[in-house]
């Protein structure tokens, strides 16, 4: 793949990849204020559900809130492949927390179950399970999560649980089935789309950390980037590399507004086609 756009702007690599170190992630102050709350529930011992549509940030919030808990007596299991059955769904979390899971789902069960009372007893760390994509979550897993919270006839809080997806989530936990663990995740967050200010920040730090410190894009450019993206980190990122090529393309040192509409224009086209 051709570099000679990174060459033509002077960056040192491509601003908008997703190859980042947890430490250099950018993250505008609404989105912080998510990971300060998540981490100050998980230091209570409380158990989260984290919304939020598609592309806006969620796994870059789960990761800031990887680093923030590096130093924290807390074990975090991510979990990504949640459409799993019961017994396939906590084989998974056995494996993940290096122990051998056994055959039936009963066993199984009871296996991460001592696990955790084990952690509690010892007072090594406090085990998080963090849920990725939970709205994919087997009715029959959902059916279940809330007795694994239950320790010592629920008087005692062995485990987190981080369930995070998209809003239809909030639906689900919210039927009347389901309402016995809905009522045991007490910090219930949702990620918002960037704003046009987020938007332009983003752009100017990604771009920074590729070694450029001007300006790349004009003002109503940025805005047409916004308002194409929704606000969606992963949108942004891809809409905002097409728009440099273009613009390098076109031999132009700056992005302009007529360089991004033309991009989004034919992004419009190849998405009906």
């Amino acid at each position: 793949m051709s570099t000679a756009w990174l060459t033509h702007f002077g960056l040192s690599a491509a601003p908008f990849h997703k190859e980042l170190p947890d430490a250099d992630l950018w993250l505008p102050p609404s989105k912080q204020l998510v990971v300060d709350t998540m981490v100050e529930a998980l230091r209570e011992r409380a158990s989260v559900v984290l919304l939020g549509e598609p592309g806006v940030g969620k796994t870059c919030v789960l990761r800031a809130l990887r680093h923030r808990l590096a130093s924290e007596p807390l074990e975090l299991t991510y979990c990504h492949n949640v459409t799993l059955g019961r017994r396939d769904f906590y084989r998974q979390l056995c494996l993940a927390l290096g122990m051998r899971p056994v055959a039936t789902a009963g066993a199984v069960f009871f296996a991460l179950s001592s696990h955790v009372e084990e952690l509690g007893r010892e007072r090594r760390a406090h085990p998080v399970f963090l849920l990725d994509e939970a709205h994919l979550l087997h009715q029959d897993v959902l059916d279940h999560l809330h007795i694994l919270l239950n320790y010592e006839w629920d008087s005692r809080a062995l485990l987190s649980l981080v369930l995070v997806g998209l809003p239809e989530l909030e639906d689900r936990l919210d039927r009347r089935r389901n309402r016995s663990l809905y009522t045991r995740l007490h910090c219930r967050l949702r990620i918002d789309p960037l704003t046009v200010e987020d938007t332009a920040a983003y752009v100017r730090v990604r771009l920074g950390q590729a070694g450029v410190a001007h300006e790349l894009f004009a003002s109503d450019a940025l805005a047409a980037l916004h308002g194409a993206a929704l606000g969606a980190l992963r949108e942004i990122d891809r809409l905002a590399t097409a728009a440099l090529r273009e613009a390098a393309r076109r031999r132009r040192k700056l992005v302009d507004r007529e360089t991004t509409e033309r991009v989004l224009a034919r992004a419009e086209r190849e998405g009906t086609e």
